[in-house]
């Protein structure tokens, strides 16, 4: 188990999970990713929380911008909203369950600057966010905290307090059968871009690396 440190590693997460115990402004994961220029993007994670309030759930932040790509939980009853390039888009009737396992998949895509969201193998409305420009820069992606300035800006009153496992990000938008099969936990193509089976991370803060909960009978 890991708290209370700095770790840096390239690692096979399959299995595991980051826990995120307590409230904090500082406690995060941060993903890294040598990639600096997205024209789309697919993060699928899965995620446990008991929290009402709002909450981060990835955060992709640039130096031009903040709100790269954010998958965020409003405290209004299930409402998710995506953002890319700074704006961003909001999904009612989300049927976002406290206290259970949640599998959440976002898209963009730049050319038509359409976001979709896909919670437990439903898929949303499709809506527009941004379009016209790629994901540029140097990116910054945490878990935990909601980042309003590059790699900071963290509020408490947005972190996570609950677990997440099984992140990944593709540099394209995934297809429907493809989400399907992250989402069923079937054989798919895992992240391009991040890859929960060879992640390249940081934990700051009291985050804990655990062995991902399974109900047994």
């Amino acid at each position: 188990t890991l708290y209370n440190l700095f770790f840096h590693v390239l690692f096979y997460l399959s299995g595991k999970m980051f826990t995120f115990p307590q409230q904090t402004n500082t406690a995060h994961v941060r993903l890294n990713t040598t990639r600096e220029d997205f024209s789309a993007v697919t993060v699928c994670l899965r995620s446990f929380t008991d929290l009402s309030r709002n909450h981060v759930l990835f955060s992709l932040a640039t130096p031009s911008a903040a709100n790269d790509f954010l998958l965020f939980k409003r405290a209004a009853a299930n409402q998710i909203e995506i953002s890319a390039r700074n704006v961003g888009a909001l999904f009612d009737g989300q049927e976002y369950t406290l206290n259970t396992w949640l599998s959440v998949c976002a898209t963009w895509d730049s050319t038509s600057g359409l976001g979709q969201l896909w919670l437990n193998g439903k898929p949303s409305s499709r809506k527009f966010t941004s379009t016209g420009s790629n994901i540029r820069g140097r990116a910054i992606i945490t878990l935990g905290q909601e980042q309003d300035s590059h790699g900071g800006g963290f509020d408490a009153n947005q972190s996570l307090v609950g677990m997440i496992s099984d992140v990944h990000m593709w540099d394209y938008v995934l297809s429907n059968c493809e989400i399907h099969r992250y989402m069923d936990n079937l054989n798919f193509t895992p992240g391009n871009v991040l890859n929960w089976r060879a992640l390249d991370f940081q934990i700051r803060g009291r985050v804990l690396l655990e062995e991902k909960q399974a109900i047994c009978y």
